[in-house]
């Protein structure tokens, strides 16, 4: 061997005994995760959550950055872009990851290839909400209103192709209504709107749906899972008002730049457990009705096979309800 060439194995042997050091020395500096949404959202609230207990664990500040747009896409396509160093990564919900897969014709990322996993936070019921006024007081008779106005029926949503938005496309197709989308920036600029009476119905998180609903500012129609969600008991499920089979459970999950080294997934995975395990944030997420994701369940291994299934799953119902967005 030539000695130019022993000199350059040698330089690259040293490069790959360095890696794990540096990555057991990371971070050394503020870790951003992006939030592909408008402050105040559903992802937004459960982000929070988790970032002071983390920013604890991992010792540097985790700072919330806040990318809305085109339905999260382009917070998402920025962290898919991203240096796979373990300082951006993304708070990426149910819609973002798997819905969309199927949905767009084209997206500027590919939710298995752009992405690692680092680990699943909660699940969450979407509920269908009414404008106050609007002359329906259950799922049977919301459906009679929606299908003699179809003509000017109008939902909301934080944005297309965001979760709400699937989540109506999906129960519209279900009761075979057309209605108008009006996209916001967030969920909660579409609540604001909602309470105002500006269009008729959407399909929110229940995070930024309870309120209103306990406020008394907008009317509860339906929860939109399998199962009632345990902070509305009384709010019965689609399925039990007849449209059966009807299940678009929703969940958050934080995932980052494909080829982050496996040790600074470790960490991050790591801190993500602890701020679970964390008296107080879990029961905020509670309270929110959100459900924190059992342990078995907050592997990378587990959310990365995770986002496959839910692919899979989604594809069939959202091919059979016509809906595609470019």
């Amino acid at each position: 061997m030539s000695t130019t060439r022993a000199l350059a194995a040698i330089a690259s042997l040293a490069v790959i005994a360095a890696t794990p050091a540096a990555a057991q020395d990371w971070p050394t500096r503020p870790v951003t995760m992006v939030v592909p949404y408008a402050p105040g959202g559903p992802a937004d609230i459960v982000g929070r959550m988790v970032v002071p207990r983390m920013s604890e664990i991992l010792g540097q500040q985790v700072i919330v950055e806040n990318i809305g747009g085109a339905g999260g896409i382009n917070g998402a396509a920025r962290v898919a872009r991203a240096s796979p160093d373990g300082y951006q990564f993304l708070m990426g919900p149910a819609g973002l990851m798997s819905q969309n897969e199927s949905l767009y014709k084209q997206l500027p990322y590919d939710s298995v290839k752009d992405f690692t996993a680092i680990g699943m936070i909660a699940t969450a019921p979407p509920v269908l909400i009414a404008r106050k006024d609007l002359p329906a007081n259950n799922l049977q008779e919301f459906i009679a209103y929606a299908k003699a106005h179809q003509a000017t029926l109008k939902f909301g949503s934080a944005g297309a192709g965001s979760g709400p938005h699937v989540t109506c496309l999906l129960l519209n197709s279900a009761i075979g209504v057309t209605a108008t989308h009006i996209p916001y920036r967030g969920s909660l600029q579409a609540e604001q709107d909602l309470v105002a009476g500006r269009f008729d119905y959407m399909c929110d998180f229940i995070s930024t749906a309870l309120p209103q609903i306990r406020g008394n500012t907008v009317k509860p129609i339906a929860t939109l899972t399998r199962e009632r969600a345990p902070v509305l008991p009384d709010l019965a499920t689609a399925a039990e008002q007849g449209l059966k089979g009807f299940d678009t459970p929703g969940w958050y999950a934080l995932v980052a730049p494909a080829r982050t080294p496996p040790a600074v997934i470790a960490r991050l995975n790591q801190a993500l457990g602890a701020a679970l395990e964390d008296a107080q944030a879990r029961e905020r997420l509670a309270q929110l009705g959100n459900t924190v994701v059992p342990k078995a369940e907050r592997s990378p291994d587990y959310l990365n096979a995770f986002i496959r299934s839910e692919i899979t799953k989604w594809a069939a119902p959202i091919k059979a309800s016509g809906t595609s967005l470019d």
